[in-house]
């Protein structure tokens, strides 16, 4: 039993080395997008390779402790949070790639169309990876459920965006290519804020043992097995 729990602690702490180094990829493709720092975009795309590579790694991991020891209850519940919150995390990642690789290409010449809300949906997102991934830290369903509420502000500010940036691209032919970088990035944003969702319903289900995909907040009064 002591083995079993000894090796639960060594598949937290591989999560744990995954969120750094996504977190910090998020937070380095938005750096490049808003300071127009190609050093930040060459990191995110340097460091992919680790985060394929340990993604694996959680992954043998978890399915091992399945194989061999049959967990239940919140054991079990802990393992299958851990292989689900893996696979969006590596997504995360991905996600970075494309803003840094569309933002090395913004760097390339001048701003033809400010940046419209980027840097406040940037903001939103990245205060949505924090909070999510202290909810996993801190088995903190509050704070899971906090993320959750903030969904539908990148939701609408990404719909903002993309009207602003369509009409500019309508009145300014010139412009089209860096307004389509611009909604790429934008789209990505709100994808890595739909994985950050992902990880506090996996959260959610970790600490209550409730399922509230789909439902919202309607099961979140469901009392905890």
């Amino acid at each position: 039993m002591r083995h079993f729990v000894e090796e639960l602690d060594q598949l937290s702490q591989k999560l744990l080395e995954m969120c750094s180094l996504v977190e910090s990829a998020v937070q380095r493709s938005i750096s490049a997008v808003t300071e127009k720092d190609r050093f930040a975009a060459e990191d995110v795309l340097r460091n992919e390779a680790r985060i394929n590579q340990i993604e694996i790694e959680i992954d043998e991991f978890a399915i091992n402790l399945l194989a061999l020891h049959q967990p239940m209850a919140t054991d079990l519940r802990l393992i299958i949070a851990a292989l689900k919150i893996n696979t969006d995390l590596e997504r995360m990642g991905d996600l970075a790639v494309n803003i840094a690789q569309r933002a090395k290409s913004l760097s390339e010449e001048p701003m033809i169309k400010p940046m419209v809300d980027i840097p406040h949906i940037a903001g939103l997102v990245q205060s949505m990876v924090r909070k999510s991934l202290d909810s996993f830290v801190l088995r903190d369903a509050e704070l899971a459920r906090s993320v959750l509420s903030s969904d539908s502000a990148v939701d609408n500010l990404r719909n903002a965006s993309y009207h602003e940036l369509i009409s500019f691209m309508e009145h300014e032919p010139s412009g089209i290519r860096q307004a389509v970088d611009l909604i790429a990035i934008v789209r990505n944003l709100e994808r890595i804020a739909d994985h950050t969702t992902n990880i506090a319903e996996d959260v959610l289900f970790m600490v209550k043992g409730v399922d509230v995909r789909h439902h919202g907040e309607t099961r979140w009064e469901q009392p905890e097995q």
